[in-house]
């Protein structure tokens, strides 16, 4: 056999991301004795955002025999401007692409006269082992035989050709670890992922893991898992991003948890961890959020819900945790101060337009923190791929010089014109309620009957319609047109004006709302909204601003760096007691005697009017950076995102202030 070198080229949306897919082909190809004998490998993990050139270059320098690519949804239209220059400058040298994005599409990426060019259908160690064989065997400018390679396409004198799929890898340590192989060491990485297992046991449609590779999961030897995780530990690696398609559905997912927990107190390493939590395990997963929220590693847990129409959910065949087992997972959550956020996408088939709405209004009221919608991406290789002319699917692809991302804007129950207003829907979601620019006022609408979450943040998203004049509303309608919500940064731009730069415009906006509705006429109602002026939390560690609002029922009586001491009437702490504790109150079931039950639970703390109380408010928060003048807003937005899913770190606390002890004194009695 020749002697060969082989690239792998991985496309990376971070930098620093340690290259794992590209590490098992390498680890599994070594274990043949002739692959490692005239084999040598070299691992290539640029960002994605790369200039095309610069990977060229990179590419050419590496003067491979074999370059082996892997192909995403993230990184599919750089990969092919990346291939399409490689195989014109190097057509002496051969490929293998492979991922989830070209398998089975060979036909769409590779024209028939590249004949030194195969694409990989399915789980590709045990093809790209072969295909370095076959080459490695082959002469020098002659033609592999590539119909010996296993589950691969290729194109062979005018006609594709497609060979018989591998059996999967069912015993997982058949693939070598490789980090006990040496195959990242002296590699500088800040973010991994990481398998402990592979497959999934659920269908559902719109979804590689499961549905399309339709198995059952497969398991990685606990010790051989504990030794990477103890690598990854030891090496500096800051993030772990855990790919398993339901971490805490194991029982031993608990005992990895702690794992990482344990090396992070050893070596100070990984700083933080993410996961897919396991949908039908909510106990088990709240005790594996409690531990690494313990040792400093997590900060949210999310909840996939994906939708909460039971029609949807019958079509993508899915299932979800019971209402009652949420409501309590949420409560359970808040009491232990810690972030979740609860995950949508729009729009599934089945998902009407009302029954989005409806849902989201259903979350809202028992208390979600926050409401993640993404939008729907038709993936290659699902079942909804193969029926998406029988539901009606309709898609658009995002002007992304790097992504090859088709997101659905139609289905049978879903028009374009449905779609916007969905999409209008949820930055109306977004602003009022996970930003927190509306969440008392919505609160008391419900409460008294007066109009559901639904309704409030319907008229708002028409609302908003209206007010382009305005900057928010204007980034909503731009985004909504040019499918701006794809980036996940766009909700991170979107905090980023409602809790900081357009804080002000926020405060007249929603004023002007609720005054075109006839709201604010209503004592209460207006007092919620006062409530929500001040509790409004800051994404960014800065000084606090008084609101632009002229206050009519809540007075301010100080304000100093991160806090504010108001004078609130009754009614206003009743309504933030009603969903947050506060230290040193105690509320009664009868809201019209609060006054008089904070006045007896208050007098430690001096002499208070029937009627008021004076609490101080602290946006100081928690994990707060400042806010970073000279980064870009793309920059300061990615921050913004990943705040909004960690929301109890950036929510105000309040405690009960001594009038005669206020510092800092605007105008104290």
């Amino acid at each position: 056999m020749r002697p060969l070198k082989v690239s792998l080229v991985e496309l990376s949306v971070y930098a620093n991301t340690l290259p794992l897919a590209s590490g098992y082909l390498q680890a599994y190809a070594q274990q043949d004795e002739d692959v490692a004998a005239s084999c040598s490998f070299t691992i290539h993990a640029p960002e994605v955002k790369t200039p095309v050139e610069d990977l060229v270059a990179l590419m050419l320098d590496a003067d491979a025999d074999v370059y082996a690519m892997s192909c995403y949804l993230w990184n599919m239209r750089r990969m092919k401007a990346l291939l399409d220059e490689l195989v014109r400058l190097r057509p002496d040298a051969c490929f293998i692409l492979g991922g989830p994005q070209v398998m089975n599409h060979a036909a769409e990426y590779v024209p028939a006269d590249w004949e030194n060019v195969a694409v990989c259908n399915g789980e590709g160690e045990k093809p790209f082992t072969a295909f370095l064989r076959e080459v490695a065997a082959t002469a020098p400018g002659s033609v592999p035989d590539l119909g010996r390679v296993p589950g691969i396409s290729f194109w062979s004198d005018g006609a594709l050709v497609t060979t018989d799929k591998p059996a999967r890898i069912k015993e997982l340590d058949e693939i070598p670890s490789p980090f006990a192989a040496g195959v990242f060491d002296g590699g500088e990485y800040v973010f991994a992922v990481v398998e402990t297992n592979r497959g999934c046991p659920f269908r559902c449609s719109y979804c590689y893991w499961g549905a399309a590779t339709n198995d059952k999961v497969h398991r990685w030897e606990l010790d051989r898992v504990k030794s990477d995780l103890t690598w990854i530990s030891e090496h500096g690696i800051e993030s772990i991003f855990l790919a398993d398609a339901n971490w805490g559905a194991l029982p031993r997912d608990v005992e990895l948890t702690r794992h990482m927990v344990e090396c992070k107190e050893r070596n100070g390493y990984p700083l933080m961890v993410t996961m897919q939590a396991a949908k039908n395990r909510p106990d088990r997963v709240t005790e594996i959020t409690e531990i690494l929220v313990e040792g400093g590693m997590l900060t949210s847990q999310p909840v996939s819900l994906q939708t909460l129409s039971p029609q949807t959910l019958e079509l993508v065949e899915r299932s979800n945790i019971k209402e009652s087992t949420y409501v309590e997972l949420q409560s359970k959550l808040r009491e232990k101060q810690i972030s979740s956020y609860t995950e949508l996408i729009w729009p599934l088939p089945g998902e009407t337009l009302d029954s989005f709405r409806e849902g989201i209004g259903k979350l809202c009221r028992t208390g979600a923190d926050a409401v993640v919608a993404y939008p729907q991406l038709l993936l290659r290789n699902t079942p909804m791929y193969e029926r998406r002319d029988d539901l009606g699917v309709v898609t658009v692809r995002v002007d992304d010089p790097v992504a090859e991302a088709d997101v659905v804007v139609a289905t049978n129950w879903v028009t374009r014109d449905d779609f916007k207003a969905g999409v209008w829907f949820y930055y109306a979601v977004i602003s009022l309620y996970n930003a927190r620019a509306a969440f008392y006022v919505a609160r008391e609408l419900d409460r008294s009957g007066t109009c559901s979450h639904t309704d409030f943040l319907t008229m708002a998203a028409d609302y908003f319609r209206r007010r382009t004049d305005t900057e928010i509303c204007r980034f909503f309608s731009d985004s909504v047109e040019t499918l701006g919500n794809y980036d996940i940064n766009n909700i991170g731009k979107v905090l980023h004006y409602v809790l900081h730069s357009h804080r002000a415009e926020m405060d007249t906006l929603l004023e002007g709302f609720l005054r075109e509705r006839g709201w604010l006429a209503d004592r209460r109602v207006r007092i919620a909204f006062e409530l929500d002026l001040l509790a409004r939390p800051y994404v960014y560690r800065e000084a606090v601003v008084e609101p632009t609002v002229a206050l009519e029922h809540v007075r301010v009586v100080s304000r100093g760096r991160h806090d504010l001491v108001a004078e609130l009437p009754a009614e206003a702490v009743e309504m933030l007691s009603s969903f947050e504790t506060v230290p040193g109150l105690v509320v009664t079931e009868a809201p019209r005697d609060l006054a008089m039950d904070l006045t007896a639970d208050l007098s430690g703390f001096g002499t208070y009017g029937a009627d008021t109380v004076r609490l101080r408010v602290n946006h100081a928060g928690r994990h707060k950076m400042p806010y970073p003048r000279r980064r870009s807003l793309d920059h300061n937005a990615a921050y913004c995102q990943v705040m909004m899913n960690r929301l109890r770190d950036i929510l105000p606390s309040w405690t009960p202030v001594v009038p005669d002890a206020v510092a800092g004194a605007i105008d104290a009695p």
